[in-house]
């Protein structure tokens, strides 16, 4: 593999990485603790996914897949509340690559100012591996099978009891716009992360995103205690998924990457889900003063959810929820990824696009004619669902 890695960056450019890729010098060190791994011989691929360092391994028994974070970003306990539901995923059928345990019974290595973790690395096709985020699916077939998947993944979550994860960088909790007062639930937020909460331009566009999504809050207040507390993905895009082939009509056949995953609930799930696949933000970045020419996928959106509620049909309330909580649904990670390049790479320009773009930027784009549109196909597949069946 070329020495030479670039990074997917917040405006769709390649970049420097955050991290030095994995090597193979480090890489035969952490798997001498995996016995049962192998020998590794190939750095086989790098990701470009800028928050980590990962790598597909090869070794002399077969594949791994390898992540290496830095400790301030994911401590051993950070990593722990990601596999321990993993485990219980895999335990109940879901389809995720598993975690591998060292010699030790540990699956979380630290060494040094770095934290470690091998998983399975699955036949499948990584058929968006090298795809930016807010890319779309390139089938409605795809997107069909990306909702039958997500839902899999809510039926198998089912029973795992784990409180909230603690405050982290890059996680996408749902705290703020759970609570009766938002403005007031913003306060502890920050104050439990300090780089955010000293920084007077990360707290004018909290309040500013605040106001801009007080409407969406309105509407899904009175429906917020009817949606059961679920541990979650949070982050289902196709580059997130492997698939049974590379054809138009491949099917999902694996969940990755649960570095979002926290106890939110389902609609907050599908919500990110269609937030992350249906609308191209990337051109939102391009031509911030022109949010009506930003493309939205509505017959991807129809099979997202026909996929979804082919396996999960929703309730009432939860369809009800859905548009609303769409709105909503990016703000926590856009101030999580602020607090990341605050407080761990100490980057003010990137901080500013975190906040300035993802989180006000989306927030106004949901208040224009576009947004409402995208929110309004959803409506009204709530309003259907509540019409008067018609007599035969």
């Amino acid at each position: 593999m070329s020495t030479t890695v670039k990074a997917h960056g917040m405006d769709g450019s390649l970049v420097e990485p955050d991290w030095p890729p994995l090597t193979l010098k480090e890489v035969r060190a952490l798997l001498s603790q995996f016995s049962a791994c192998g020998e590794p011989f190939k750095i086989e691929s790098a990701s470009p996914r800028p928050f980590s360092a990962a790598s597909v391994v090869a070794t002399s028994t077969g594949r791994v897949f390898i992540k290496r974070h830095h400790r301030s970003v994911r401590d051993r306990e950070g990593l722990l509340e990601e596999h321990r539901f993993m485990n219980h995923l895999h335990a109940h059928g879901a389809p995720i690559p598993r975690v591998f345990a060292a010699a030790s019974g540990e699956t979380v290595i630290e060494y040094g100012e770095w934290t470690y973790e091998v998983h399975e690395a699955p036949r499948d096709v990584d058929l968006y591996g090298d795809v930016l985020s807010w890319t779309p699916f390139r089938s409605v077939a795809h997107a069909h099978s990306a909702g039958q998947a997500l839902a899999r993944l809510h039926r198998a979550a089912e029973g795992f009891e784990a409180p909230r994860r603690r405050p982290r960088p890059l996680v996408a909790s749902f705290t703020i716009f759970a609570a009766e007062h938002p403005h007031a639930e913003m306060t502890p937020y920050l104050a439990a992360r300090p780089a955010l909460n000293r920084n007077a331009a990360e707290r004018a566009n909290a309040e500013l995103a605040l106001d801009l999504l007080a409407p969406f809050h309105a509407e899904l207040r009175p429906l917020l205690s009817t949606l059961s507390l679920l541990w979650t993905h949070n982050d289902l895009h196709a580059s997130n998924l492997l698939w049974s082939s590379a054809g138009d009509n491949a099917q999902a056949s694996a969940i990755i990457d649960f570095g979002l995953c926290d106890r939110t609930n389902a609609i907050h799930d599908l919500a990110h889900a269609i937030e992350r696949n249906i609308v191209e933000w990337l051109v939102l970045v391009e031509h911030p003063a022109q949010p009506d020419i930003v493309p939205v996928h509505f017959d991807h959106l129809r099979a997202l959810l026909d996929g979804y509620e082919s396996v999960c049909p929703l309730t009432e309330d939860e369809i009800a929820a859905l548009a609303p909580m769409t709105a909503l649904c990016h703000a926590e990670f856009a101030l999580s990824e602020a607090d990341y390049f605050l407080s761990v790479l100490n980057s003010e320009e990137r901080a500013r696009m975190a906040h300035d773009g993802w989180l006000v930027g989306h927030a106004r784009w949901f208040r224009s004619p576009a947004g409402n549109a995208l929110l309004n196909a959803i409506r009204r597949r709530a309003s259907t669902r509540n019409s008067p069946k018609e007599q035969p």
